[in-house]
This record gives structure tokens, C-alpha cells and sequence, in this order.
């Protein structure tokens, strides 16, 4: 029997409360599919960890991760931890060290869910944002001058390198050609001079590799805009690192809740582990009252599943919680109901 060693890593917040559910559905359809999952948590890799040590994780973090099959991440973020500080600290070295450069964001606005977009409809919206991630607007290059004087000053610079941009491109074309062959490049070629014109210049070189993809580009405040005017004329959309960020939560937001969204940091060549994560982040506000939503947790496992092959499986997942949003009405506070954590896992459980 194939097993899948899984490192989980709660982190802050509600992160603690939303990868409990994910594993007891994991255990579940692992063992209905017979394949076994070994898992290792780091529990204390987290804000906690860094007002007490200075540090998100220990020195050799990133080496005790490399081995591993799939990183299932709950949440980082805590008020006292500015969040520079700790997403520079542990999510975006794992995703940069691992070279994660697919951030792959589905969006699918589920019946049962209602949309605060009117025309947004289930059946109608199912798109995916395909984020560059790993450079981009998102680098390190850049600093600071003259801290305190009046003439401070802050530096921020955009990376963009062919091999960066045709590899997380190509992957969003050939992901489009296995959906419905429309692919959408995000731009802003006609403000930003130099980066956005390589980005468009490197989409059309792309293009020609995949001659059955119908393609265009839009820029960026166009299509925040069309993508809530009608979000149901987009299937794949690729965007650079800040444009997928942005773009990727907003399509959320339509789908009804930032709290049902999963998201997939991928190495597709799979010479490092993938990270598979919730979009909610640590959610402060609500951490301990478990009442957290554990949907975008649970999705993001069934992405992990299907990217360790287990395509039945993840599919058996996302029935189950399409079932119960469509027939039952089990929902957590941010959907509008009053279930629990622990009552909206059962519920999927049961169906499942």
C-alpha cells in the first residue's frame, strides 16, 4: 500500500482549528481508497513561536520539510507579529526554497452558497487564478534610505525573468487546454513599462505552443471589474505574483465566503514538496470559538490528494461538501448559519 508522509503545520489562530477536520477527512477517504497517510506536525512553528524565540520555525525548518510528500498549512498571522514578519518568516521561504511557482487558486460558486454577486450563479462561475509565486512584484530586491530624516524613502522592485514567467504561463495554458480552452492573461502593459510589456511579449510566445487555447489579456482594473460584472466568462486566468493575489481573493469574495477558498502552492515537476493551504488566514477575531469554517481547509487537502494522484478520492471530497451546502443546511457563521467547526465536519462525514 502506496503512504504519503504529510507534514502539517496548524500555525495561528484558526489555522489550529480548520486542519483537525481536513485530517479526519483525509483518514477517511485514504482509507476508503486504500492508500495510508503518515503524518508529521510541527505545532509550534507559529507567531507564538516567534514573540518566544525569535523565530517561525527553527534553523533547519526548511530541511526537515524537504523530504516530505505535501505540506498541509493551516493559518499565520497574529496581531502582535507584524505581517512581513511572519509570512517572510515561514510560508514564503517554503514556497520559494521548494520552488512552489504555481499558486493555484479554484473558485466555483457552489449551489447552496449565495453570491453577493448578483448573476453569479452555481454551475455558471468555475474559474481558476493560476499566481505566479515565487518573484514578481513579491522580491526582495529594493530597501530603504534615510530612515527618520525627510527625505526617507522606500524602494521596492518588480522581478520578472523569462525562465520565472514562461514556466508558471505554460502551466496555465495547459491547465486551460484540459478545461475549456479559454486562457485570460492579467496585465497592466499600458501604466507599468517595462515588466508588463516582458509579461505580454512572453504570454504570446506561450500561445503559440498551445494553438488550441484561445487567449486574451486584460488589464488589471478591467478585469477586477468584469470578473464581478460577470465572473462566468473566465475559466483560467494567469497573473503575476501581486495581480494573482489580489485577483484570487476577490473571485473568492464572489464565490460567497473567503472562508471556503483553498489554495495549492505547487512544484509541478514535484523535485520538492507542494503546500496546500486555506485562503482565510488567521482570523483572529474568531480563533478559539470554534466556529471557523473548515471547508477551505478540507479543499485544500483534496488539491493535496489529487496532486499525489489520488484523483477519486479528492473528487469523493469535493462531492461531500457540495452535498452538504446543496442539501443541508449546515453552515457556519460566515456562510450565514450557526454550525460549529465540529458540526460542519460531521455533516460532511456523514455524506461522505
Amino acid at each position: 500500500m502506496t503512504t504519503h508522509h504529510i507534514a502539517l503545520i496548524p500555525g495561528d489562530g484558526i489555522g489550529t482549528e480548520v486542519l483537525p477536520p481536513a485530517r479526519r477527512v483525509l483518514d477517511a477517504v485514504s482509507c476508503r481508497h486504500g492508500f495510508g497517510l503518515s503524518y508529521t506536525s510541527y505545532d509550534d512553528w507559529s507567531c507564538a513561536r516567534y514573540l518566544r524565540e525569535g523565530a517561525m520555525m527553527p534553523e533547519d525548518g526548511l530541511d526537515r520539510l524537504r523530504d516530505q510528500d505535501a505540506i498541509l498549512l493551516g493559518a499565520v498571522g497574529h496581531p502582535d507579529v507584524p505581517d512581513h514578519v511572519s509570512l517572510w518568516g515561514l510560508l514564503i521561504p517554503i514556497r520559494r526554497t521548494f520552488r512552489q511557482y504555481v499558486n493555484l487558486r479554484p473558485i466555483r460558486v457552489f449551489e447552496g452558497v449565495e453570491s453577493p454577486v448578483r448573476g453569479a450563479v452555481p454551475g455558471a462561475v468555475d474559474l481558476v487564478v493560476v499566481r505566479e509565486n515565487t518573484e514578481g512584484e513579491y522580491s526582495e530586491a529594493g530597501g530603504r534610505r534615510n530612515r527618520g530624516f525627510p527625505e526617507e524613502l522606500a524602494v521596492q522592485e518588480a522581478v520578472f525573468t523569462r525562465a520565472g514567467v514562461t514556466r508558471v504561463v505554460d502551466y496555465a495554458f495547459g491547465l486551460a487546454a484540459g478545461r475549456s480552452g479559454r486562457l485570460t492573461s492579467a496585465t497592466k502593459s499600458n501604466g507599468i513599462v517595462h515588466t508588463l510589456p516582458f509579461w505580454d511579449e512572453l504570454v504570446a510566445e506561450c500561445a503559440t505552443g498551445h494553438p488550441r487555447v484561445a487567449w486574451d489579456q486584460e488589464h488589471i482594473d478591467a478585469l477586477a471589474a468584469k470578473l464581478v460584472l460577470d465572473p462566468a466568462r473566465y475559466d483560467v486566468i494567469v497573473a503575476s505574483n501581486l495581480f494573482g493575489d489580489i485577483l484570487s481573493d476577490l473571485a473568492a469574495a464572489v464565490a460567497g465566503s473567503i472562508g471556503i477558498a483553498p489554495a495549492a502552492n505547487l512544484n509541478p515537476e514535484r523535485e520538492f514538496p507542494s503546500m496546500f493551504e486555506p485562503v482565510h488566514g488567521s482570523a483572529p477575531d474568531i480563533a478559539g470559538l470554534g466556529v471557523a469554517n473548515p471547508l477551505g481547509a478540507i479543499w485544500s487537502a483534496a488539491l493535496m490528494l489529487d496532486h499525489l494522484g489520488h484523483r477519486e478520492a479528492a473528487d469523493d471530497i469535493t462531492r461531500a461538501f457540495a452535498s452538504v451546502l446543496a442539501t443541508t443546511d449546515v453552515r457556519t457563521p460566515d456562510l450565514g448559519g450557526t454550525a460549529g467547526t465540529a458540526d460542519f465536519t460531521d455533516e460532511l462525514l456523514r455524506l461522505l
